[in-house]
């Protein structure tokens, strides 16, 4: 009987069959994308911020500032040897990095906020892999042709033609490359020096250094990676979906007025089908070669450049423009449904927490730096001994007291110690009066820190215990005073 069962179920059909596996995507496909060319509102507007980007990079390292005597006279520049960092008429030191900490804030909650708003609008227009991308896409054209002649070119065997093409090609992107690198490097060095310095091959292995990573990065990621940084290097488009809401301005297709699409020939009927005329214009002329009609993809960066070919497509035919517009998720099902549709809503309470957080970080930003002082203090107390009794009695300690002068002239300040009764204080190196409680004058040079070391000597009977609080009160020419606070050590009482 077992032996009847096995023998029925080994030939079983469904025992035999195979459970279909699941269809394998891969998580990395390459497919070369060829832009073709588009006119239109949207490509004007970015035809004109390319412009304007590209000039402020290559042209602010030459810009000057007049700052005195013995400082760099560059608007823009980080110098990494003096420890500075200027931007006009702002000049920020080593300490005040937080200054760039608040910088990257503003940066992303503008980023988060523009999001909320306009969708990728960043990503579309403003993101400099976008715009070396379109200058190096429109120098490709100016060598090879438009969409159709650069797939042809490309599927033909190699020719003196093709060779010249692409030689040409690679040569241009090569001398951008290299000015984007070199643009770079003015903006941590003296522009006018520096170029000197690199053209007669005098500069530092630093400076050649990063003008190489800078050349080789732009000319692989603009010229070679292209759309595929945007699809698979960049993180942002990960988790953009979470920054946007149905009140968002993102690129749509309206579907329920361009489907059924179908193919149509000019002074061709519309009745019964859709306004789409399935002509893939909006494919291809898009940077990252999607398809807009698919709906909202990671892969669309929000240019707008779809929009302008299908008002091209739509004008032809005679038909109604922003088949694919920028529009809300809100307003799309308006539209569908026949409703009114309202007016953008662009005051939502995501965008207005934005906008204060904003608002915020920056007029924090600007108060710190506009009542900042130009005057900075470290003191620290030494160690080893914590104290010396002298022979007559009396205790001394010793300080390392350094004063940050952050005036481009030299200033001399006046020195004084507090809650120590009959202590004198004395700064190798310069004449202390003998008398308790008196002030001394200490001289620091402009722009720069000047380093003291302090003795502070009083009679037992001022301390208050084994150590006393003991203050140091710095007044600059101006009037203004710093105190730091310390400690006096002596033998326990």
């Amino acid at each position: 009987m077992a032996t009847v069962k096995e023998a029925a179920v080994g030939s079983s059909p469904a025992s035999s069959k195979k459970p279909e596996e699941p269809e394998k995507v891969p998580l990395y496909a390459y497919e070369k994308v060829y832009p073709r060319t588009v006119k239109g509102r949207f490509r004007s507007m970015k035809t004109v911020l390319v412009g304007v980007l590209l000039a402020l990079y290559y042209l602010v390292p030459f810009l000057r500032w007049d700052r005195g005597p013995d400082a760099p006279d560059q608007a823009v520049l980080i110098d990494m040897v003096g420890r500075r960092a200027y931007f006009f008429m702002i000049e920020i030191w080593p300490q005040e990095v937080y200054y760039l900490t608040g910088l990257l804030i503003m940066g992303a909650i503008g980023l988060f906020l523009a999001t909320a708003l306009l969708g990728r609008v960043w990503c579309g227009f403003t993101c400099p892999q976008t715009v070396w991308t379109d200058l190096f896409i429109w120098v490709e054209r100016k060598f090879e042709g438009d969409r159709n002649e650069r797939i042809k070119l490309d599927r033909q065997p190699w020719n003196a033609n093709k060779l010249l093409r692409k030689l040409g090609k690679h040569s241009v992107w090569m001398v951008i490359a290299l000015l984007t690198g070199g643009a770079f490097v003015l903006y941590f060095n003296d522009a006018m020096t520096v170029i000197g310095e690199i053209v007669t091959g005098q500069a530092g292995w630093g400076v050649y250094t990063f003008l190489a990573i800078f050349t080789s990065t732009t000319y692989l990621l603009a010229g070679w990676a292209r759309e595929q940084v945007c699809l698979y290097m960049c993180p942002w488009p990960r988790f953009q979906a979470a920054m946007v809401d149905e009140h968002s301005m993102i690129v749509t297709y309206e579907e329920w007025r361009g489907e059924p699409r179908g193919f149509a020939k000019k002074d061709t009927g519309f009745e019964g089908r859709g306004h789409c005329v399935d002509c893939r214009m909006c494919v291809q002329v898009c940077p990252t070669g999607i398809d807009i009609r698919e709906g909202s993809q990671m892969g669309c960066i929000g240019c707008g450049l779809c929009i302008d070919a299908c008002n091209s497509v739509m004008d032809r035919f005679n038909l109604p423009r922003d088949l694919i517009r920028f529009d809300s998720a809100t307003n799309q099902l308006a539209r569908e449904q026949g409703r009114p549709v309202a007016k953008v809503k662009w005051v939502r309470p995501r965008t207005v927490a934005y906008a204060v957080l904003l608002l915020v970080v920056g007029s924090l930003m600007a108060f710190v730096l506009a009542t900042r002082d130009t005057t900075e203090v470290s003191i620290q107390h030494e160690r080893s001994p914590l104290y010396v009794q002298l022979s007559d009695g009396n205790i001394r300690n010793a300080y390392t007291y350094k004063i940050l002068n952050m005036v481009r002239e030299e200033r001399v300040y006046t020195l004084r110690v507090k809650n120590l009764e009959g202590a004198t204080v004395s700064v190798i190196g310069i004449d202390s009066p003998d008398s308790p409680d008196a002030a001394i004058r200490l001289p620091v040079n402009p722009d720069t820190i000047g380093n003291f070391r302090i003795y502070v000597t009083a009679p037992p009977s001022a301390l208050n215990g084994r150590t006393t609080d003991l203050y140091f009160e710095l007044t600059d020419p101006d009037g203004h005073s710093t105190l730091s606070k310390s400690l006096f050590a002596g033998p326990r009482q």
